[in-house]
């Protein structure tokens, strides 16, 4: 009979687990998008997950690369802190924030693709596949271009493989230097204030069809940390704003953020 319990409790919490979170799926449902959302508390263990099966297919990595590709280059000494400039050649982008210098810590929050490719070629392939096999994150497909992995579908992860990245970052698991991790966190930085501090990156795969958006990152508040990994089909543009808009506003309705 213990052993039909214990079975019967275990059975119980991989289903509480997985379970739909109906809240978070009205979020999705009132925007009118697929996607999906997983939520996990670092101290606990406790998950909300909406759409399971999403959670666990591979989407481009996009620019939520970043977030490792940034302890990868200062690791590898591409570049050697968050205040370090990358001067840029000259060359018009559509994105106006990207046509000016810039340093790791600008270039990761206005997402700039040439910053990151200048860093990619003094990594260089054969570091990229060491570490991104190392991290567990996705599947990154050979042969590598090394500008364009993360860009053009060869590097696909999930929003699951996507919390087990921030994971890492935040138990600081990966075998990287303090100073990486500390430059990382300042610069993932998007929020803070005297009941939370909130880190993150966006992402968007725009040469997919449809495309796919993401917002990663996770919250400290308290005693707790809430990790959070979200994607979403994108029909142009002008669904970005509903990356952080259902992210932020389920992580307020699972109260990991203060009520607006």
């Amino acid at each position: 009979m213990p052993v039909l319990l214990l079975s019967l409790l275990l059975l119980a919490a991989s289903g509480f687990a997985h379970a739909e979170d109906g809240a978070i799926a009205r979020l999705f449902e009132r925007a009118g998008v697929e996607g999906t959302l997983v939520i996990e508390s670092v101290a606990t263990g406790q998950r909300f997950v909406h759409n399971d099966e999403r959670a666990g297919t591979a989407f481009p990595a996009a620019s939520t690369f970043k977030v490792l590709n940034t302890l990868i280059a200062l690791e590898e000494g591409a570049i050697a802190g968050a205040d370090e400039i990358i001067p840029w050649d000259g060359t018009r982008y559509e994105i106006e924030d990207w046509n000016r210098d810039q340093t790791l810590k600008s270039a990761f929050r206005v997402s700039c693709v040439w910053c990151y490719q200048r860093l990619a070629r003094r990594v260089g392939a054969a570091a990229y596949l060491r570490h991104i096999r190392h991290a567990h994150y996705g599947q990154l497909h050979e042969p590598v271009n090394v500008t364009e992995f993360w860009l053009d579908g060869s590097l696909r992860v999930s929003a699951e493989q996507q919390v087990g990245l921030l994971r890492q970052v935040v138990a600081r698991s990966l075998p990287y230097r303090a100073n990486s991790y500390d430059i990382l966190r300042t610069i993932m930085r998007v929020d803070s204030t005297p009941a939370y501090s909130l880190y993150a990156k966006t992402g968007w795969a725009a040469r997919d069809n449809p495309g796919i958006g993401w917002y990663i990152g996770y919250v400290e508040a308290g005693a707790d940390t809430s990790l959070f990994a979200l994607n979403l089909d994108t029909r142009d543009a002008t669904d970005l704003p509903l990356r952080q808009r259902i992210a932020l506003d389920a992580l307020r309705a699972k109260g990991i953020l203060p009520a607006q």
